[in-house]
C-alpha cells in the first residue's frame, strides 16, 4: 500500500508542476503582452505630444493626403524614436489613415493595417493587429489641435500617431523568463517527492511493511472474525481508550468506541487491571441484569505496550440454568436420602412385625407419616407458589441431611410474585444456601464444639437452625432469612451484596475469596434490577437476618 501511495504521489506532484509550469507560462505571457501594450502606448502619446510632430502635422494640413512636406520632417524623427525605444514601427499618419512615416519607406504614402476608428474620434486605444510587419501589439493615438484630450473630438484631430511592438519579441521576453519558471517548479517537484517519499517510509513503518492486498485481506479477515466470534471483545488502547469493540460487546456493555475503559461499567478491579495492564483470568461480574465473565491480558508488539484486550462471556443463561440445576439436584439428592432412610424403616417395621411388635410397628410408621405430611401440607397451605415450595422442600431435605433445621415461618403467605419464578428461586436459594452454609460452619468450629458463644451464636449450644418468613402476593415479595449463625460484622454489610464477599472462612481475607460471593451478588442483581431494598442486621436467633423487599412498599 505504501509502494502505491507512493506512486500516486508521485504523479500527483508531476501533475500539479506541470500545471504550475504551465500557469506560469499563460501569466507571464499575459504580464508581458499587457507591458508591450501599455509601452507602446506611453511611447504613442509621448510622440503625439512631441513639439517637432505638432509643428510639422499642423503646416500639413487638417485632411491631407499627399503627406510629401511632413514625411519630410517627420520620417527621421519617428525612425530615430523607433530606434533608440526598441519598438518595431512609429508610424505618424494623416487623419485619415494616410502614413506619413514608416520603417519601409516603400509604404509611406499607403493607407495603414489596422483600427483608427477612435483615434480619429479623439480617444486612445490598443490592439493586437497583423499588419505589413508581421503580427504586433500596437497602440493609435490622436494627435490633436490644442492637445486638450477631455475635450477631444473629431474636429480637433489633426494627425494619428501609432506605435507597435511584433508579438514574437513579446514571446521571445517570455521564453527568456521560461528557464527560471522551469527551476523553479522543478524545486518544488523535488519537493514534493521527497514529501512522498517521506510519508512512504513512515507509512511503511506503520504497516509494518505489509503491502495493499496484504492489508485488504487482513483487515476482510479480521472483519470477519470479529462477527463471528460469540464472545465480546474490547481492545483498549495505551491512552485508555476503547479502539475496537464488536458487536457481542457492544451489546453487553452498550460501550462505543472512544470511551475511556473506566466507562465500561465491569467494577474497580476490571478497570484497575486495564490501567496497569494486569492479567485477570475468568473473572466473574455482575452488569446490570447479566452475569459476565472477564479475561483481560496486556498487549504488546514487538515489546512496545499497545494497550489491553478483553474478552467477555456472557453466562447469564449458563447460571440461571444451574440454579435450577442445583434444585434439581437438591430434590433428587432428598428423595435418595429419602428412599434410604425409608428402606430402613422399612426393614425395622417388617422386624417389629414379625417379632410381635405390631404396636410399635403402627406407631413408627405413621410417625414418619406425620412428620413429612405436616411438612409438605404447611408448605403447599403457605407457599401457593410451586416453585417456591418444591425449593423450600430440597432445601429442607438438603439442611437436614447437613445437620440443620430449616424452619418456614407459619406466618408466611405466598399468592403471587411480582418477579419471576427464577428471579424469586436466585433470591430465595440463595438467601437460605449462604444461612444454611454459615450456621453449619460455625456449629462445626473448634469454638463451636468447646461451647462457645463466639462460634455458635447464642451461645447456648442450639441447633444449627434457619427460619424462613415469606410475604408475596402480584405486586410484593418480602423475603426474610435468618440464622443462628456467627452472623455478618457491621463493617462488612455494605459489602455482601458485592461479588467476591462470602461468609465461607479461609484464606488471608475471609470476607473476599476467589470463586465465593456469587449468590449474594446474583441476590443483589434481581434486587437492583427490580429496584427493591436489600438489608442485612442482626436477627433474634442471635445470628444474621438478610431482608429482601421488592414491590410496591420496597
Amino acid at each position: 500500500m505504501a509502494q502505491q501511495i507512493l506512486r500516486w504521489q508521485v504523479v500527483i506532484v508531476v501533475v500539479l508542476v506541470l500545471g504550475a509550469v504551465l500557469l506560469a507560462w499563460l501569466d507571464a505571457r499575459a504580464d508581458a503582452t499587457a507591458a508591450a501594450r501599455q509601452r507602446a502606448l506611453d511611447l504613442a502619446v509621448g510622440v503625439a505630444d512631441a513639439p517637432t510632430v505638432r509643428e510639422a502635422v499642423a503646416d500639413a494640413g487638417a485632411g491631407t493626403t499627399s503627406g510629401i512636406a511632413p514625411t519630410t520632417v517627420l520620417q527621421p524623427f519617428a525612425e530615430q524614436v523607433r530606434r533608440d525605444s526598441g519598438t518595431d514601427f512609429v508610424v505618424i499618419m494623416s487623419p485619415d489613415g494616410i502614413r506619413w512615416t514608416h520603417p519601409d519607406p516603400d509604404a509611406i504614402g499607403e493607407r495603414f493595417l489596422g483600427s483608427i476608428t477612435q483615434a480619429q474620434q479623439g480617444r486612445r486605444t490598443t490592439e493586437e493587429y497583423t499588419g505589413t510587419l508581421g503580427r504586433s501589439v500596437r497602440a493609435v493615438v490622436p494627435v490633436l489641435r490644442d492637445g486638450d484630450v477631455t475635450r477631444a473630438g473629431p474636429d480637433d484631430v489633426v494627425a494619428l500617431v501609432s506605435v507597435g511592438i511584433r508579438t514574437d519579441r513579446v514571446q521571445d521576453e517570455v521564453v527568456a523568463a521560461l528557464p527560471r519558471i522551469v527551476a523553479a517548479a522543478a524545486a518544488v517537484g523535488l519537493l514534493g517527492v521527497l514529501g512522498a517519499w517521506l510519508v512512504h517510509r513512515r507509512l511503511r513503518r506503520q504497516t509494518h511493511g505489509l503491502g495493499e492486498n496484504e492489508i485488504t485481506r487482513m483487515y476482510e479477515y479480521y472483519d470477519a472474525v470479529l462477527h463471528a466470534v460469540r464472545e465480546g471483545l474490547v481492545l483498549v488502547d495505551a491512552d485508555g481508550r476503547v479502539s475496537l469493540v464488536n458487536a457481542e460487546a457492544e451489546r453487553l456493555l452498550g460501550v462505543r468506541v472512544g470511551a475511556r475503559g473506566d466507562e465500561l461499567g465491569l467494577g474497580d478491579e476490571v478497570s484497575t487491571a486495564l490501567r496497569e495492564r494486569g492479567t485477570l483470568d475468568d473473572v466473574t461480574v455482575a452488569v446490570a441484569d447479566r452475569l459476565l465473565v472477564v479475561n483481560a491480558a496486556p498487549a504488546t508488539w514487538q515489546g512496545r505496550d499497545v494497550g489491553s484486550v478483553v474478552t467477555i462471556r456472557d453466562r447469564t443463561e449458563l447460571q440461571s440454568v444451574t440454579a435450577e440445576l442445583d434444585t434439581v439436584r437438591s430434590l433428587a439428592d432428598s428423595l435418595r436420602s429419602h428412599s434410604h432412610e425409608t428402606a430402613n424403616r422399612l426393614h425395622t417395621m417388617v422386624s417389629l412385625v414379625e417379632m410381635g411388635r405390631t404396636t410399635e410397628a403402627v406407631d413408627l410408621a405413621t410417625r414418619d407419616i406425620r412428620l413429612a405430611q405436616g411438612l409438605t401440607d404447611s408448605l403447599v397451605t403457605a407457599v401457593d407458589e410451586p416453585v417456591l415450595a418444591a425449593l423450600l422442600l430440597g432445601k429442607s431435605a438438603q439442611a437436614h441431611e447437613r445437620g440443620v433445621r430449616l424452619e418456614v415461618d407459619p406466618a408466611s403467605v405466598v399468592t403471587g410474585l411480582p418477579v419471576s419464578a427464577h428471579d424469586a428461586v436466585t433470591v430465595v436459594g440463595n438467601l437460605v444456601d449462604n444461612a444454611i452454609d454459615a450456621v453449619q460452619s460455625a456449629h462445626r468450629s473448634p469454638d463451636a464444639a468447646a461451647g462457645t458463644g463466639a462460634a455458635a451464636g447464642t451461645g447456648d449450644g442450639d441447633d444449627p437452625t434457619v427460619v424462613v418468613l415469606l410475604h408475596a402476593s402480584e405486586g410484593h415479595l418480602d423475603v426474610r432469612v435468618e440464622d443462628n449463625g456467627p452472623g455478618v460484622p457491621e463493617a462488612d454489610r455494605a459489602l455482601v451484596f458485592e461479588r467476591g464477599w462470602s461468609t465461607k472462612v479461609g484464606g488471608d481475607d475471609p470476607g473476599r475469596l476467589a470463586g465465593r460471593g456469587l449468590g449474594l451478588a446474583l441476590v443483589g442483581q434481581v434486587v437492583r434490577r427490580h429496584g427493591g431494598t436489600a438489608r442485612v442486621g442482626d436477627g433474634p436467633l442471635g445470628g444474621a437476618v438478610f431482608e429482601v423487599e421488592i414491590g410496591d412498599d420496597a
